[in-house]
């Protein structure tokens, strides 16, 4: 008796250890790219500019990302769709608001998400260059979260790469592979290119509400979901009759 108690207590010490490792993932939110460039950093900070380079907004594994005007950042110059590692354009934000998702990912061609060339960048190799010649460096306090971190040193290039603990998994992320031998993902790379002298942050800052324009997208697609499944409903009580 003494022995069935010690596994039983056994298993459920295993299933805690295994339920306190579950990854978390979010149904909802969005999360908005920005870089800060400077220009001849050596020289002075303050030239520089900042832009949002992407504001991902997802619902599951559907993302629709909005790319803003580089000049004019309330301003998108495109509307995309993602999901998995595929891409659909959905032109401008005005045409966007009445795409029908469902018969665009099953009716429309789509392009590979690391060729689309704009907005967040998705690449098909997920280790860092020079990887095997970081350094670990200490932990740090930034805007009141705790990040580990790590550089890598070449010739071109001085990159610092900073990795905020979480079990959380978003439907983006930069190097996953990397961030997850760290417990978290990457929310800050700082960079320095040697031969140009310029210096660029990139930032993934996270938020629970849609941009407007993706909430209108997503709120059409579930008018019409809803709608589909009334019809499917009227007909089988009419098929019953």
């Amino acid at each position: 008796m003494e022995k069935i108690k010690y596994v039983l207590f056994s298993i459920i010490c295993c299933l805690v250890l295994v339920s306190c490792k579950k990854k978390i993932k979010p149904y909802s939110g969005g999360i908005d790219i920005v870089s800060n460039v400077y220009f001849n950093p050596k020289k002075s900070l303050d030239s520089m500019k900042t832009f949002i380079v992407s504001k991902l907004n997802y619902k599951g594994d559907t993302i629709i990302e909005l790319i803003p005007n580089m000049e004019i950042p309330v301003l998108y110059d495109r509307v995309l769709l993602l999901k998995d590692s595929l891409c659909w354009d959905l032109g401008d934000t005005l045409s966007s608001r009445s795409k029908n998702i469902k018969d665009i990912i099953s009716k429309t061609k789509p392009t590979y998400a690391h060729a689309k060339g704009m907005g967040a960048v998705y690449l098909k190799k997920d280790w860092i260059p020079n990887y095997l010649n970081k350094i670990d460096l200490k932990d740090t306090i930034l805007f009141g979260k705790r990040y580990k971190r790590f550089q890598i040193n070449s010739p071109q290039s001085f990159s610092i790469y900073y990795i905020h603990p979480t079990d959380t998994i978003l439907p983006y992320q930069l190097y996953p592979k990397v961030a997850e031998q760290y417990g978290g993902r990457i929310e800050r790379i700082d960079s320095y290119n040697k031969e140009k002298n310029i210096f660029m942050t990139m930032q993934i800052l996270l938020k629970e509400k849609w941009d407007k324009e993706a909430k209108d997208i997503f709120d059409f697609n579930q008018f019409l979901e809803k709608k589909e499944s009334r019809n499917k409903n009227y007909h089988k009580d009419e098929e019953k009759k």
